[in-house]
């Protein structure tokens, strides 16, 4: 099936549309003024503009800086952001268990992201003990916020039956409402299930059909499915858990 994903990139834009979108700070050095007067959403926002450097020089200590003041605050936000710098090593030094600090503290407050990635983090037993439980319930949060990549990622537990009963019923359940967010692995992992008739009906041809969506957004996996269904008219079960 279609790996796990954590939120990098994906999840970058949806919290720049949740900084930017009816953010009236003004211009920078209103912005400024107003992160220096300890304007949480200010910091959060400028150090956003470091970060991607949107009309100044690109500076991660400068993002970082900004960061971990409005984190301290317990803007969420910023505290998924800032653990994100800690894990990439940008602007800081990479430093995991810095990361989880700052992921479980927005994750505590709901953030769906920060949910996700503990969830991963879990799932891979990095700077904590191995516990699919323990991801699953993260994932379970963030799935029910209806974040697509912990949809998928639930789906992919249940399927394999990492940490919960496989029950490939309930995996198809998830993969459907993050393919159905345009969210490419789950449809993959939806062709995938039709291919196999694992938890739907076996059915060839909805399966290219989720497939080919998955693969017009560049998925190689997908594309390479396809082309074991046109020329053999199935996918061998290995490939249920192939990356």
């Amino acid at each position: 099936m279609f790996t796990h994903s954590r939120q990098y990139q994906v999840l970058a834009v949806l919290v720049l549309s949740v900084l930017f979108l009816g953010c009236d700070s003004g211009p920078p050095q209103a912005l400024l003024k107003a992160a220096e007067q300890g304007d949480a959403q200010a910091q959060l926002n400028l150090g956003r503009i470091f970060e991607k450097g949107r009309g100044v020089p690109q500076n991660h200590s400068d993002a970082v800086k900004w960061y971990r003041l409005a984190a301290e605050q317990g803007n969420s936000a910023a505290q998924f952001l800032l653990a994100l710098m800690y894990e990439n090593g940008e602007g800081v030094r990479k430093n995991m268990k810095e990361a989880i600090k700052w992921y479980r503290l927005a994750a505590g407050q709901g953030d769906a992201a920060a949910q996700n990635n503990l969830g991963a983090i879990y799932e891979e037993g990095e700077e904590v003990p191995l516990d699919l439980a323990e991801a699953n319930k993260w994932y379970l949060l963030a799935a029910e916020q209806g974040l697509a990549h912990a949809q998928n990622n639930l789906g992919l537990n249940y399927a394999k039956g990492r940490g919960v009963s496989r029950d490939y019923h309930e995996a198809v359940k998830w993969f459907r409402l993050a393919a159905d967010q345009g969210y490419s692995n789950a449809q993959g992992n939806m062709g995938t299930s039709y291919a196999l008739g694992n938890g739907v009906p076996k059915n060839v041809e909805e399966a290219l059909r989720w497939l080919r969506m998955s693969a017009n957004q560049g998925n190689a996996k997908a594309q390479e499915d396809i082309k074991t269904l046109m020329q053999d008219g199935y996918i061998s079960e290995e490939a249920e858990d192939s990356p």
